[in-house]
């Protein structure tokens, strides 16, 4: 379904034979953060490929295990729905480089399609991030709005991240979980969604009152800033409601990841969505 306004269940199915295969080239400009936008989604790590696999409308091209990895996917049931190629560790190394923590886990795969905003559901959360670039920061915040059956994640085509290699591996599986809807003009979605009946609350240091003291209401939309930068003036505008995070210690400010999930915390607490 193109709306994916559903979390995919994580389903195991029977193990497939395993294959030895031959070696893949290194290629030296797509390393970790996973290529161009018109190559394949890298995914690598026990996690992030196992969920990959585990969801039908994620096509996998190609999949490369060590002998290990893939004894754990038979061990756990896991079809890998493509005959794997058997490497050595330090093959995905050279393609990923030295610091990637893959786990002897590797696949290429094709891009999830991006749902069109006028699809989401009009009920729990959606957040809205307006051109936060760090792929870690990104796949964190896709882990907690996953954890808080967080309905869609808004973002912009450009000055975001693509959803692979670094941005995949931090989200932990959580990209086959949480719908990713790329727009072209965050004011013009931000616009969309108002019309749509959604509450919009951007979070921002200098908000007019504490996000815990407004009166929040369903379908909510958090709108999250880049760190240093903050919200766009037009971003800032264009939300019904500009609300800060109070904290009681000496240091105010959060990184973005960590503001994410409290925020989350607050909105789903406020909403009756924790039960």
């Amino acid at each position: 379904m193109s709306d994916r306004d559903r979390k995919v269940p994580f389903r195991r199915g029977g193990g497939k034979p395993f294959e030895k295969g031959r070696k893949f080239a290194r290629s030296a400009d797509r390393r970790e953060r996973g290529g161009d936008s018109d190559g394949p989604v890298i995914l690598y790590g026990w996690h992030t490929v196992s969920a990959a696999l585990a969801n039908p409308e994620r096509r996998i091209r190609k999949l490369f295990l060590t002998e290990n990895a893939a004894r754990r996917l038979a061990d756990e049931h896991i079809e890998t729905r493509v005959a794997p190629e058997i490497v050595r560790p330090n093959v995905i190394d050279q393609r990923l480089g030295p610091d990637a923590v893959h786990q002897g886990m590797l696949a290429e795969a094709d891009p999830l399609p991006s749902p069109d905003i006028d699809t989401l559901p009009q009920q729990g959360i959606v957040l809205v991030l307006d051109q936060i670039t760090d792929p870690h920061n990104v796949g964190a915040i896709m882990r907690s709005a996953a954890a808080f059956a967080v309905k869609a994640i808004v973002t912009t085509a450009r000055h975001s991240p693509e959803a692979t290699g670094v941005l995949a591996k931090s989200a932990s599986g959580a990209l086959e979980l949480v719908p990713l809807v790329t727009v072209q003009n965050l004011a013009r979605a931000l616009t969309e969604l108002n019309n749509r009946g959604f509450m919009t609350v951007g979070l921002d240091s200098e908000g007019t009152e504490d996000l815990g003291a407004v009166t929040l209401q369903q379908p909510l939309a958090l709108v999250l800033g880049a760190e240093g930068k903050g919200l766009r003036q037009l971003t800032r505008e264009t939300c019904r409601v500009v609300a800060r995070l109070d904290m009681p210690g000496e240091i105010k400010s959060l990184n973005v990841s960590n503001a994410a999930v409290l925020a989350l915390y607050i909105g789903a607490s406020r909403l009756g969505l924790m039960k």
